[in-house]
């Protein structure tokens, strides 16, 4: 398979390291100092490049029937536009705000305890999650996908960071070096707590998780997710 990386960073870079070991091309490097682009030579095209540019980059690969899988988060305000795109150019499209494997089951034990614990007024909510020090946002795409999970499967009506009133989920952002990524949700009463927790030892269960999506998608129309990818619906 032929990939083409939009972004490389410390993502593009592990990705890249991904995709060889499972015998796939790294065919283009794009970033923002590139001018010209052969989608002729794309199978399929993986995004974790800037909030300010996916949108754009996302475009480009539909109008060249070029599949692309997308990590970055921040740019979600235009999601339904790029669906629409993609509908429109008949093209393939999956968004995930994390591609590991194991997160995506976290976040499917999130709903299932969401629902579970709905009737349980005596249990409050909040969420944590660590990321390091060069995470440009604040909570997490994976803790705003964790929140969305509790949300719908219950009456919260939304979040908000740090502590929160009114039927909203507080979210706790901490940033320390190093640390790739952690999330917990917990619920807690006055006699006991439980909680549920996600801990990434390397961003390499990310990479792994973008390519596996990236080896699924070629070939398929449609806007999809990583339930799809998984067979978790």
């Amino acid at each position: 398979m032929k990939i083409a990386l939009f972004g490389y960073g410390k993502m593009g870079k592990m990705i890249e390291q991904t995709a060889i070991k499972r015998n796939h091309t790294i065919v283009a490097k794009i970033d923002v100092d590139t001018k010209e682009i052969d989608f002729s030579n794309i199978d399929v095209a993986i995004d974790f490049s800037q909030p300010d540019a996916a949108f754009e980059n996302i475009k480009k690969c539909m109008e060249h029937n070029v599949p692309v899988i997308s990590g970055t988060t921040g740019w979600l305000k235009d999601y339904d536009k790029a669906v629409s795109f993609c509908n429109e150019h008949k093209g393939a499209f999956i968004y995930a705000s994390n591609y590991s494997l194991g997160v995506n089951i976290f976040f499917e034990l999130n709903e299932y305890l969401a629902k579970m614990m709905k009737t349980l007024d005596q249990y409050k909510v909040s969420m944590e999650e660590i990321h390091h020090t060069q995470k440009l946002d604040a909570p997490s795409g994976t803790a705003i996908t964790l929140a969305e999970g509790i949300i719908k499967n219950t009456d919260y009506k939304g979040w908000k960071l740090e502590e929160a009133t009114d039927g909203h989920i507080p979210i706790l952002a901490k940033r320390i070096n190093d640390v790739p990524g952690t999330h917990s949700v917990n619920y807690e009463s006055p006699v006991d707590s439980i909680e549920i927790k996600h801990t990434a030892h390397n961003r390499e269960g990310f990479a792994l998780g973008a390519v596996v999506a990236a080896e699924w998608i070629v070939g398929k129309t449609g806007v999809f997710t990583m339930k799809d990818v998984l067979n978790l619906g």
